[in-house]
């Protein structure tokens, strides 16, 4: 309930950036279509680490700056996650989220991945992430320093966001992009 309540007043906090909902007969807000203009990357983009840093410090977890390697490796998947129409960790071409934070050149170590396929807002599919222990753990892990945060809008207005942690420890071993022989 604390984490809902810390949710709520995060994205409480940030509404004056989003237009005011419009409630139903049922008293309950009416889905709408969430729009995604040309250029409001950034923005969108701003508004998640400030809601995400909001929620860390709650939490005693220290804020988390944004890494454009890390925001190129999210876009990049979720597009990826579009092509393939199925939000899941691994990309088109077998690639898991560590191999492509490498490929996007983070030069960190990766902590952990977040994914959804949604017509919602970022705010709402972040307090969908806080109320599921998993995501919520990459959310709040106390060794993140660095986030990216991307997404992907089709035309009909479904989103693919893809959130992703890391640190910019040194990573335990390279990766060269191999894969070791099947025997």
């Amino acid at each position: 309930m604390r984490i809902f309540s810390i949710v709520f007043l995060a994205a409480l906090a940030l509404a004056g950036c989003a237009p005011a909902p419009i409630i139903g007969a049922d008293g309950k807000p009416v889905q709408q279509l969430y729009r995604i203009g040309p250029g409001e990357t950034a923005e969108i983009q701003y508004r998640m680490l400030d809601a995400v840093n909001a929620l860390r410090a709650a939490n005693g977890a220290p804020a988390l700056q944004l890494d454009s390697s890390l925001n190129a490796a999210a876009a990049t998947h979720s597009r990826d996650m579009s092509v393939q129409n199925r939000p899941w960790h691994f990309g088109s071409d077998g690639s898991s989220p560590l191999e492509r934070v490498a490929r996007a050149g983070y030069d960190g170590r990766f902590l952990g991945e977040n994914i959804s396929e949604t017509y919602e807002t970022e705010i709402e599919t972040l307090a969908a992430w806080m109320e599921n222990p998993n995501t919520r753990n990459v959310i709040l892990d106390s060794k993140a320093r660095e986030m990216g945060f991307s997404f992907f809008q089709e035309p009909h207005g479904k989103i693919w966001w893809t959130l992703v942690t890391g640190t910019p420890e040194a990573p335990a071993d390279v990766i060269t992009g191999s894969r070791p022989a099947q025997g």
